[in-house]
Formats: C-alpha cells, sequence, structure tokens
C-alpha cells in the first residue's frame, strides 16, 4: 500500500508539478554558482522569449481574469532576470579583460550591433530605456494598480447585494450566484496582487541602473588593478560588456513593465485589444479627414518632408473616405430593412383595426387611441 502510495506521488510530481520549484531552485543556483557564458546565452534569449509571450498574451485577453496568473509570473520572470543580472555580473567582472565574447555572443551582440560599439551612445540609450521605464511605465503602471484595486475593494459590497437581489428575485439560480461570488472575489484578489506585482517592477528597475554602475566601476577597477589594463581600455571592455549586459535585461524589463500596464489598464470587452482600438479609433471618419488635411497641409510647405506628409494624408484621407461609404452603406441597409418593417407593421395594424374576432361584431372598427366611447345595458 506505501509503494503504492508512492508510486502515485512520483507519478504525479513528473506530470508538470515539479516545474516551479526546479525553476525557483535553478535561479537560486544561478545566482549563487558559476555558469558558462553557452548557457548565459541560452537564459538570455529564453529571458526575451518570456517576455515577449507575456506580452502578446495581455495583448490578446479580452479581459484581465483570463490571465489571474499574471502577478505571479511576473514575479518569476522579474527573479529570472535578477538572477540573471548577477550571473553576467559574474562571467563579467571575471573575464572581462579579454573583450569579445567573454561574456557569451548575446551581450556581445547587443553592445556591438544595437549600440555600434560606442559605450559612450550605450550609456545615452541605457539611460532613455531607463527613464521610459521606470518614470512613464512602471510609475503609471503603479498608480493604476493601486486606484483599481481601491475601487475593486469598495465595489464589491454593491456587487455582492446586486447578486443576493437578482437570487431572491428568482432571475439566477445558486449555481450561478455562487459562480460569481467566485469571480468577484477572484477579481478582487487579482487587482490586490498586482498592486503589490507592480512594486517588484519598479524596483527591477531601479535595480537595473544600480548594477550597471556597479559593474562599471568595479570593472574598470578590476582591469587597472588586477590586469594591468589602462583606464581607456578597461572602459573600454567593460563598460561595453556592461551596457550590453544592462540592455538584455532592460529591454525584457520594458516588455514586461508594459504587459502589466496593459493589463491594469484593459476594460472588459468581448474583444482583444487590437479589436477595441481599431474598432474605437477609426469608426469616426471625421476625425481622420482632419488629420488627413493637416498632414497635406504641413506637407505642401516649403522645406517639409512631402513625401512623407503628403503620403500619410493620402493613405489617411483614402481611409477616412472608405469608413465613410461603408457607414453610409450600413445606414442604408438599416433604414431599408426598418422601412420594410414598418410597412409589414402598418398593414398588420390596419388589418388588426377591422376584425371579426374582436368583440363588438363582424366587420365593427375599433376604437382609435384616445377615442372614447359609452358602453351601456
Amino acid at each position: 500500500m506505501d509503494r503504492a502510495l508512492v508510486l502515485n506521488n512520483v507519478k504525479s510530481l513528473t506530470r508538470g508539478n515539479l516545474g516551479i520549484p526546479l525553476m525557483l531552485m535553478g535561479l537560486l543556483g544561478m545566482m549563487i554558482l558559476p555558469m558558462p557564458a553557452f548557457l548565459l546565452d541560452v537564459f538570455f534569449t529564453f529571458n526575451i522569449t518570456l517576455s515577449i509571450v507575456i506580452l502578446l498574451v495581455c495583448v490578446y485577453a479580452m479581459r484581465p481574469m483570463e490571465f489571474a496568473s499574471f502577478p505571479t509570473v511576473l514575479l518569476v520572470a522579474t527573479l529570472l532576470r535578477l538572477g540573471l543580472n548577477v550571473a553576467s555580473t559574474r562571467i563579467v567582472l571575471l573575464n572581462g579583460h579579454e573583450g569579445g565574447d567573454a561574456a557569451g555572443k548575446v551581450i556581445e551582440s547587443f553592445g556591438e550591433v544595437l549600440i555600434g560599439g560606442n559605450y559612450a551612445v550605450g550609456l545615452v540609450v541605457f539611460a532613455i530605456l531607463m527613464i521610459i521605464n521606470f518614470l512613464v511605465v512602471t510609475k503609471g503602471a503603479g498608480r493604476v494598480s493601486e486606484v483599481s484595486a481601491r475601487f475593486t475593494l469598495d465595489a464589491m459590497p454593491g456587487k455582492q447585494m446586486a447578486i443576493d437581489a437578482d437570487l431572491n428575485a428568482g432571475l439566477i439560480n445558486q449555481d450561478e450566484a455562487k459562480s460569481r461570488r467566485s469571480e468577484i472575489a477572484q477579481e478582487a484578489d487579482f487587482y490586490g496582487s498586482m498592486d503589490g506585482a507592480s512594486k517588484f517592477v519598479k524596483g527591477d528597475a531601479v535595480a537595473g541602473l544600480l548594477i550597471l554602475a556597479i559593474n562599471i566601476v568595479g570593472g574598470v577597477a578590476i582591469g587597472m588593478m588586477q590586469h594591468g589594463l589602462d583606464f581607456g581600455l578597461a572602459m573600454e571592455r567593460y563598460a561595453l560588456l556592461t551596457i550590453g549586459d544592462g540592455l538584455v535585461a532592460q529591454i525584457p524589463s520594458l516588455l514586461l513593465s508594459t504587459s502589466a500596464a496593459i493589463m491594469v489598464t484593459r476594460v472588459t470587452s468581448s474583444q482583444d485589444m487590437g479589436g477595441q482600438i481599431i474598432q474605437q479609433m477609426f469608426s469616426a471618419p471625421k476625425a481622420l479627414g482632419i488629420a488627413a488635411g493637416i498632414l497635406i497641409l504641413l506637407g505642401l510647405i516649403p522645406g517639409m518632408p512631402h513625401i512623407a506628409f503628403l503620403g500619410l494624408g493620402l493613405l489617411a484621407a483614402g481611409a477616412a473616405w472608405l469608413i465613410w461609404k461603408k457607414q453610409q452603406q450600413t445606414v442604408e441597409d438599416e433604414g431599408g430593412f426598418v422601412g420594410r418593417g414598418g410597412m409589414a407593421g402598418g398593414a398588420a395594424r390596419q388589418g388588426a383595426e377591422i376584425s371579426p374576432d374582436r368583440p363588438g361584431g363582424e366587420g365593427q372598427a375599433l376604437p382609435a387611441p384616445g377615442e372614447t366611447r359609452e358602453l351601456g345595458w
């Protein structure tokens, strides 16, 4: 009996219950043990892929509760990125004096390709990404999370009373009432968790800036004192690798911050975010027409890039005309349908005014609306 129980437990663990614990243990090992450059490339690539997948899931979710595990996923992804920062810092400080791909191909590529091998440009790009991530996206998402959590908790008693009223009136059954109560509680838990998860994202952005500064200062000091490099060469090698490492970490961080902002600003709908934006922004041809006129006027000004402004202006004008024609066609179709329905309704009313089945005898006209008749015996 005990043997069968042990076998069943092992089978249940192998079916996927070990995934999250093993990943958390891997994160701990990543922070403690040294990691080869090839394995670091694999984890950096996985981190970027995970961030893209999370962003796309948030975009295509119809409502926030379809991705109720997002706060936990956000926390795990943040821990993964911080663990990679620790591992990459170790390998940069140990092998950074060799230059090139000493810290892996991914860090080298981000340092060489994205910023052209110029660490001054890299510092500026990294600073801009930090400002966008920390001051714009993360701060705004954190504020929206706080307000959403507060309003959701304040609205819970009213929603519960509405469910009880529908249940007492017989509009819903006991199972549906239970399901609605569970959904309301889950929604409150979700926004409360998002309020806390946004603090992790904010702290991750601050940690990225501090890690960059520590890596540059520590790398230059190690290069000059231990490897005999002059200041310029040490700055070039260590700063380039450190900035590449920072960009590899900040781009997924920006994607996750954007995902969090999308989730807390979504409104429950039957469409995904793309469908909502297309339907609501491009349903007014007047706005597109005015924008097209402004673009065409700017394109006619001497010295302006005529191709860009005139091209986009003509495109916007064509889109406005197509939307207007489509709306006119829809109105005409609906008008024809209403007209046919009105004629049929009028004929039915005329037939009903003289009906042998009504009280008053065969062929007797019924009183018109507003008309009174005296009945007596």
